[in-house]
């Protein structure tokens, strides 16, 4: 499951079953914070979800800063429910590749599946990144002394 975790909203996607492919799920409303992690943790459990990938909103330099750390902080309380392991994958720019990828969408749904899509976008970048390294060989068989 990929999270793009927002002060509004988290975007929820999920990768099909043999972890190739990532689609927007839902967007959740953040404002009341107990119910959202309930949310999240519900379709967890529900969708027998393996591993989390949290987007983590670095500035452009690298560094983080405030919106980080709250992401890493909402994470923080979100893994207090889960036994699943959540990783964090770099989500520079992810919101804007998602507004340029629903151009088509009407204007009152776009602000809403930004979260979705930029969700899938980060779990996509970490299902094609896995997938290059088990593509990758190990090297020559070197024969042993």
């Amino acid at each position: 499951m990929g999270l793009d975790i927002g002060d509004s909203r988290i975007g929820l996607a999920l990768s099909d079953p043999l972890g190739i492919l990532a689609s927007p799920l839902m967007i959740i409303n953040r404002a009341d914070e107990p119910a959202a992690l309930k949310k999240i943790v519900d379709i967890i459990r529900e969708k027998e979800v393996a591993k989390v990938i949290a987007g983590l909103p670095l500035n452009m330099d690298g560094s983080r800063g405030n919106q980080a750390e709250k992401t890493t902080s909402f994470v923080a309380t979100l893994s207090q429910y889960l036994t699943v392991p959540i990783e964090y994958r770099d989500e520079r720019l992810s919101t804007i590749n998602a507004r340029e990828l629903i151009q088509g969408v009407r204007k009152t749904n776009r602000a809403t599946r930004y979260d979705a899509a930029a969700a899938a976008l980060i779990l996509q970048s970490y299902l094609d990144e896995t997938a290059r390294n088990i593509d990758q060989p190990e090297g020559p068989n070197l024969p042993t002394e």
